[in-house]
């Protein structure tokens, strides 16, 4: 009340008005503040629900399309599967009091956004595909050294795994990897992981990632990830036995594999591998004496993957198709590489055939030119020299 002069029969001083006003602004700034974080917060919630609802669609057409190709393979009629319906609930509607002025705001916010990018504390969260264009960007010294978890949800698996060797480039401190509703649907997408530098913790959510339903997928972790010495798998610690199990479970297949591929793709592995125990060599050599255990042990880790493991390797769908395309082409390049040369080579016989036939008749005239020629000895020597000054 900027007006009043009086307040329980006493006047009002300028410093109490002051002091008032302080106040008064001090308050509208902290109602501000909320406001904005309740805006912001409720934006979040709205985007979140959006990215879920592109994300339930599109594992619908999926669902939709697989069902198609079945009934296509299949005569004998079948229920196709059906898909978790509770995408959406994870992420329930908040329905607390709103204030009239935030009921306002939020009318006008925008819900089209089809991706979320989110740094809390020392978390990445990333909600959609879109958003792992994110990792693009020239982000600070600072925010990049601080994470240390990095969360995918809604994203999937495929798609992730063409952005983890930039993880290992922009974010050189993070040590644990969280998946949600990412498509993790079978052992072998787990081979994709060996490529990062380092990883203490893994968290898979059940809810999306029918991987979680097998019995021995964390046998399979800690045996194609053995070189990172895996600490937590889903809050869990790792124990020696579980690392014991692991190989005894899975120690055969990296045998298997290994002894299938064709030698010239073993030398190549062996090559990579060599490289990279030669290049951290030589960083480690760079290094000052003073180097920690903990990079000493982070180094080891990084050179420790065995070879036979390395062969336990995933492809994505797409690089997938891109090589069947590139195969292709490749065939037919040498297709018609091969069939030009055959009509080359069909040219030329046919020449020499020809030429065998005409040749005693060309031989005979030859000669007969020849003596024709030089019969004239005197007239022949004058021929030669003056050729020969012509050239000159």
């Amino acid at each position: 009340m900027m007006q009043l002069r009086q307040l329980d029969m006493k006047r009002i001083t300028e410093e109490e008005r002051r002091m008032a006003s302080v106040l008064a602004k001090k308050e509208e700034e902290k109602k501000r503040e909320s406001h904005k974080q309740s805006l912001l917060k409720e934006k979040k919630r709205l985007t979140i629900n959006n990215v879920a609802r592109q994300w339930d669609l599109q594992q619908q057409r999926v669902a939709s399309i697989a069902t198609d190709e079945d009934r296509k393979d299949s005569d004998s009629p079948h229920d196709p599967c059906q898909l978790d319906g509770s995408t959406l609930s994870a992420f329930p509607e908040e329905t607390g009091p709103l204030d009239s002025g935030l009921n306002n705001a939020l009318q006008s916010l925008s819900v089209i956004d089809t991706y979320l990018v989110e740094v809390d504390g020392d978390t990445l969260s990333l909600y959609g595909s879109g958003a792992l264009e994110s990792l693009d960007r020239n982000w600070s010294v600072q925010t990049a050294g601080m994470i240390t978890t990095v969360s995918f949800t809604f994203i999937e698996f495929d798609e992730i795994v063409q952005v983890l060797p930039k993880l290992k480039i922009k974010f050189p401190n993070f040590l644990h990897l969280k998946f949600k509703e990412t498509n993790l649907v079978m052992l072998q997408q787990f081979n994709a992981l060996a490529q990062l530098r380092r990883v203490d913790q893994l968290t898979i959510d059940p809810q999306g990632n029918p991987v979680v339903s097998f019995t021995l997928w964390k046998y399979y972790v800690l045996f194609r990830l053995s070189h990172f010495s895996l600490q937590k798998i889903n809050g869990t610690e790792v124990t020696q036995n579980d690392m014991i199990m692991a190989e005894r479970l899975f120690g055969i297949l990296a045998h298997v594999a290994s002894s299938e591929l064709p030698q010239y793709r073993l030398i190549s592995i062996l090559g990579d591998a060599r490289k990279k125990q030669f290049r951290y060599l030589l960083e480690s050599k760079g290094k000052k004496p003073g180097i920690s255990n903990e990079e000493n042990n982070d180094s080891k880790r990084l050179v420790g993957e065995n070879t036979n493991r390395a062969t336990l390797n995933y492809t994505t769908r797409d690089f997938y198709n891109e090589k069947l395309e590139e195969i292709k082409e490749k065939k037919k390049f040498c297709k018609m590489y091969i069939e030009d040369l055959v009509k080359e080579a069909t040219e030329i016989n046919m020449k020499n055939e020809a030429l065998q036939k005409l040749w005693p008749q060309m031989f005979i005239e030859l000669v007969r030119d020849a003596v024709i020629e030089i019969r004239n000895k005197n007239s022949y020597m004058k021929l030669c020299l003056q050729q020969i000054t012509d050239q000159k």
